[in-house]
């Protein structure tokens, strides 16, 4: 009972005060006992007359303890249960106490900890930006198994409740108010005990407020039950709906919808048993052990500085410069200012400079079209924004980026002319895709100075930012460009460098094999529809498209002039592709008027028809499951041989930048993570398969060879 304690005041009000061991409250041993002894207290205690539930830590309930499901193995389905349904059953005992329970919520109550706060009958929140609201189980690859779904259904209805339960969302005070899942919000952390007694004290005499609305006679679920004629349209939608969403890779959303059908379907009991049963089938899925890994903890690791060197004071960045007004440098621009941080924007002209700034402009406009900000705020952030074509407006900056031509002289001409305008100890910034770090710092005056910032396109949009180290770059400067990514709100891998280092180079792998596979004669629509199947948010040719022809082909050339053309493996059919389809037909892509396909002026696109011409043979049989692996294992090996090479640092690094920066799919946990639950042993003889049939491209990396003997996984 010392994790909770229980005060009773001259009133009979109970107040419990969580307090478990850690920095969080959760929902492990710890929790199940002491809820246990605290409710049977609660079931003996003499004039009582109400209850409150609060926190004594600054997160009210941080939900299930994440290690205890990781550790969850076939063959602990009964006992896994067991635990549920007792866990439940302390929840149900609480709700039918002949006196009303409140949830006093003073910081983030997610998963378990709002269906806690469920399980009380009257729940008052502080209007705070600490406090979120939700169920976010769906992100981790499970499902509220606590009652979320059932309560959240029979709370608010089928309709209004899947958005929470589908999309994990995760709502403030005020929004939870509006949508019925809190009933009061204080403004002050001071009146939230005093309020939750006040409705005690005023409705003690109300027996009605005792009970839960669902356990009420003559209680209708708002929007009515599964077999009204209102919900039948959207219980038949849905199905097909999620399908489209998920392409049935992520068994949690199915395991969701099917769940709270039944709550709005079956008896309220019986609904919490159907939820048991499908958090125990998820909760020992690979798609959850790899979602939970990646997402929660690695994730946690990364924005927590794991990757940040020790001892080194945090900074903050005042001014930055950004060398390029395209399409990378507004929206590091942008990103920039929105975080308060001084922006000048250089380009060659000021009408460019000015035309990069407008960018902002519109995203703000946007902003405060839809609400989200006001006109004060839009003007606050522009006026940090300097459109520039004079480079002397730099002098001061904290951090350059550089955004210009992806040319290893152009970008070495712009760090000689911009670098000196640094501040003492300031940092230099490439935002290059591609090109070597340490190369590119032989124009500094200072390299150890020197570092890359790779953002990913459109910078405002993407989360993640690929920090790499040349040779020579110091541990200061990669912490300072670390604080700078959380600064814009960004979430950082650090890489060694590299041609290409990470993201680029297993990303390349992804378009290497899907041309391979349309000059081998495989339908061009096959091959996407495949690459989308995997789960990659586009096929791999609709992807180089958008990405563009011309963009590899520029960089084939730059590899070319740097004698570094082959450098990961042979790229001949690659290349005689690309040729192909821009110096003969002028096809470089979406942006230069097609490329793989052809765009209609209403958005649609189709294969462009040559194509078939050219490469297509409808004698080619290759198996959906072989093309399938070809574009998911070419990445996945690329990413192993980064780790082995020490071009990615850590694991966390390649799971999060393939998921972030890559477009890996969600289910896999990223490419490292995937081999854990694939197997070493068994993802060693596929690739040894897929080697013997394709090319020694196939052929696995030293590194999960040795896994493969050990048994080891990669963590």
């Amino acid at each position: 009972m010392s994790v909770f304690s229980y005060d009773k005041d001259a009133d009979g009000i109970v107040t419990i005060t969580m307090n478990m061991t850690g920095p969080v409250n959760c929902m492990n041993q710890e929790y199940r006992d002491a809820m246990g002894q605290t409710v049977a207290r609660l079931e003996q205690e003499a004039g009582l007359s109400g209850v409150v539930i609060t926190s004594a830590k600054k997160v009210f309930f941080a939900g299930g303890d994440l290690n205890e499901l990781l550790a969850f193995r076939k063959g602990d389905e009964a006992t896994f249960m067991r635990m549920l349904d007792g866990m439940k059953e302390q929840f149900r005992r609480l709700e039918k106490l002949p006196v009303p329970v409140v949830a006093a919520i003073n910081g983030a109550a997610l998963g378990g900890g709002f269906e806690l706060c469920l399980a009380c009958n009257y729940r008052i929140a502080l209007d705070s930006k600490a406090v979120q609201i939700g169920l976010p189980e769906v992100s981790l690859g499970l499902l509220p198994g606590g009652g979320g779904i059932v309560r959240t259904v029979n709370l608010v209805g089928l309709e209004k409740a899947l958005p929470f339960l589908f999309e994990g969302k995760k709502v403030g005070a005020q929004e939870a108010l509006v949508a019925g899942l809190i009933h009061e919000v204080v403004s002050d952390i001071e009146q939230l005990l005093p309020r939750a007694k006040a409705w005690l004290l005023h409705n003690r005499d109300n027996p009605v407020v005792a009970a839960q609305p669902w356990d009420q006679k003559g209680y209708k679920i708002p929007g009515g039950r599964a077999g009204t004629p209102a919900l039948a349209q959207l219980i038949a939608a849905a199905p097909p709906m999620l399908r489209r969403k998920t392409r049935g890779l992520l068994p949690a959303p199915e395991q969701i919808l099917d769940c709270a059908i039944e709550a709005a379907r079956l008896d309220f009991d019986t609904a919490l048993r159907i939820e048991s049963r499908g958090l125990t089938y998820l909760v020992g899925t690979p798609e959850a052990k790899n979602q939970i890994t990646t997402f929660f903890f690695q994730m946690n690791k990364l924005n927590g500085g794991e990757s940040r060197p020790k001892g080194v004071a945090k900074s903050m960045v005042k001014k930055v410069g950004v060398l390029g007004a395209g399409m990378m440098g507004q929206g590091i621009a942008y990103v920039s200012a929105v975080a308060g941080i001084e922006v000048v924007l250089k380009d060659m002209s000021i009408d460019a400079a000015e035309k990069g700034k407008a960018y902002s402009e519109k995203l703000l406009a946007k902003q405060v079209q839809q609400g989200r900000m006001d006109e004060a705020k839009k003007a606050a952030v522009l006026s940090l924004i300097t459109a520039s074509a004079a480079d002397s407006d730099l002098a001061g900056c904290d951090l350059i980026i550089e955004t210009v031509f992806e040319n290893i002289e152009v970008k070495k001409k712009v760090t000689a002319q911009s670098e000196h305008y640094l501040v003492e100890g300031g940092v230099f910034g490439s935002n290059t895709s591609s090109l070597p770090i340490s190369q590119l710092a032989e124009a500094a005056s200072k390299p150890e100075n020197f570092i890359g910032i790779h953002f990913f396109s459109p910078v405002d949009k993407m989360p993640l930012v690929e920090i790499i180290c040349g040779e020579k770059t110091s541990e200061e400067t990669l912490a300072k460009a670390f604080d700078y990514a959380l600064q814009i709100r960004k979430t950082p891998i650090v890489v060694n460098d590299s041609l290409a280092f990470f993201t680029s180079r297993t990303f390349g792998t992804y378009l290497d094999e899907g041309v391979r596979l349309l000059h081998e004669g495989n339908h061009p629509q096959l091959i996407d529809n495949l690459g989308k199947a995997v789960g990659m948010p586009l096929g791999p040719l609709a992807v180089h498209d958008e990405v563009s022809l011309e963009l590899s082909r520029k960089a084939a050339e730059t590899w070319k002039q740097m004698g570094m053309l082959d450098r990961f493996g042979e790229q001949k059919v690659f290349r005689e592709v690309i040729n192909t389809l821009i110096s003969d037909f002028g096809r470089a892509g979406r942006h230069h008027g097609g490329g793989f396909y052809e765009y209609a002026e209403d958005g649609s696109k189709s294969i462009w028809a040559k194509l078939f011409e050219l490469y297509y043979r409808p004698d080619q049989q290759i198996a959906d499951v072989d093309i399938k692996d070809r574009l998911l294992f070419r990445q996945v090996i690329e990413t192993l041989k980064c780790l082995q090479e020490n071009v990615l640092r850590t694991v966390a690094d390649g799971n999060i930048g393939s998921i972030m920066g890559i477009g890996a799919p969600v289910w896999t946990g990223g490419f490292i993570q995937f081999v854990n639950t694939y197997g070493a042993e068994r993802f060693v003889a596929r690739c040894r398969e897929l080697a013997a049939k394709y090319g020694e491209r196939f052929e696995p990396p030293t590194i999960v060879v040795e896994k493969a003997e050990t048994g080891e996984l990669f963590a």
